[in-house]
C-alpha cells in the first residue's frame, strides 16, 4: 500500500471521536529568544498522554470483528503501549504489551491501568520482537507494531493536519524521530502542503540520522539517551517515506534536551517528557536553521516520572 494524505484524512474521521484535538501553543518570549515564530502542537495533553493515541485508535478501530475478538499485542518502552491498551480498552477487547524491563514505570503502571497484560523482556529489539511472536503463537492476538504500519502512520499524521489546518502560513514541520511513524506521517502532510519537514533526534540514538545520511536504513544501534520514547530504530515503512521527504535530521545532545525540557516547563508551563523537548533543543542548537520562519513543532508526550526528574 502505497500511503499518501488522502489515509491521513481517513484516519482523522476515524479517531475524532476518541482522541483529543489538543491545542497549540505560542510564547513571545521563546520566539524572541529563537528568533522563530513557534507553534507547539501539544499532543502531551492526547489521550493516554502521547500522539501514539492516534495510531493506536486508528489501527484497532480498523479490525474486523473476527480478528478484534483475539486481542491485539505489540512491544512498547511505553506510549505506543498505553494507548494501545486503552484503544482495546475502549472496543472492549484484550491486549497485551511486551515492555523493556526498563522502561519508565510511570509508563508501564499506565500501560496496566488501562487493563493490559504486560510481559517483561530485555531491552533490545530483538527480545521485544521474540516476545511479541510467543504472545502471537499462544494467543493468536492481532499484532498491532508500534511504527512500522501502514495504519500506526497514517493515524500519527492527524497531529501534523490538525496543525496545518488551526495554523496558517507555516514553512516547517520539525518532529522527533524514533521510529519513523510521527515523522512518516508528518512527512504525508508536509508533501500535500508543501512544507518542509525536519527531524530531531538524540545523538545517543541516532539511526535516523545515519540513514538519511547513508541512503540505508542503519540498524546496528545501541541507544543511549534519556529520551526513553526516542531508543527505538527506525522502521522500514517509515524509511521509505522519510527519506523522500525529509530535508534533515538534526541530532542533540542529552544535556540540550534537559535544559530544552526544563524551558518548556517553566516558559510554556506544560508538562512534558524528554522526547518531546528533543524538537525545541535543535531549534536552540541550529538557530540559523529556523531564524524568521513560522515552524510548526509537535510536543510529543508528557508521560513523566515526576519521582525521577532529569534536573
Amino acid at each position: 500500500m502505497n500511503l499518501d494524505i488522502r489515509d491521513v484524512h481517513a484516519a482523522a474521521e476515524r479517531i475524532e471521536s476518541y482522541i483529543h484535538r489538543t491545542p497549540v501553543m505560542t510564547s513571545a518570549r521563546l520566539d524572541a529568544e529563537t528568533g522563530a515564530s513557534l507553534f507547539f502542537k501539544c499532543e502531551n495533553l492526547q489521550k493516554a498522554g502521547a500522539f501514539k493515541s492516534r495510531g493506536a485508535c486508528n489501527a484497532v478501530f480498523q479490525l474486523s470483528a473476527e480478528i478484534a475478538a483475539r486481542g491485539v499485542t505489540t512491544h512498547s518502552s511505553g506510549n505506543h503501549g498505553s494507548a494501545l491498551a486503552r484503544a482495546a480498552q475502549i472496543r472492549d477487547i484484550h491486549a497485551t504489551i511486551v515492555v523493556p524491563r526498563n522502561a519508565n514505570p510511570v509508563k508501564k503502571a499506565a500501560i496496566a491501568a488501562y487493563g493490559a497484560d504486560i510481559i517483561e523482556c530485555e531491552p533490545t529489539l530483538a527480545a521485544r520482537e521474540q516476545g511479541v511472536s510467543r504472545v502471537v503463537d499462544a494467543t493468536g492476538a492481532h499484532l498491532v507494531p508500534p511504527y512500522d504500519d501502514d495504519r500506526i502512520i497514517a493515524g500519527q499524521g492527524t497531529a501534523a493536519l490538525e496543525l496545518v489546518e488551526d495554523v496558517d502560513g507555516l514553512d516547517q514541520l520539525l518532529v522527533p524521530v524514533g521510529g519513523g511513524g510521527l515523522l512518516a506521517g508528518t512527512t504525508l502532510v508536509a508533501a500535500d502542503r508543501g512544507l518542509a519537514v525536519i527531524a530531531a533526534e538524540p545523538e545517543g540514538a541516532d539511526d535516523a540520522f545515519r540513514s538519511l545520511t547513508s541512503g540505508y536504513r542503519v540498524t546496528d544501534q545501541a541507544s543511549d539517551t534519556v529520551a526513553d520514547g526516542l531508543r527505538t530504530t527506525l522502521g522500514e515503512l517509515n524509511f521509505e517515506i522519510i527519506r523522500k521527504g525529509v530535508s534533515r535530521i538534526l541530532t542533540v545532545s542529552d544535556v540540550e534536551i534537559v535544559s530544552a525540557m526544563k524551558m518548556l516547563w517553566t516558559r510554556l508551563k506544560l508538562v512534558v517528557e524528554p522526547s518531546s523537548a528533543v524538537p525545541f533543543a535543535a531549534i536552540r542548537r541550529y538557530p540559523d536553521i529556523f531564524a524568521g520562519q513560522r515552524v510548526g513543532v509537535i510536543l510529543s508526550g508528557g508521560n513523566v516520572d515526576l519521582d525521577n526528574l532529569p534536573f
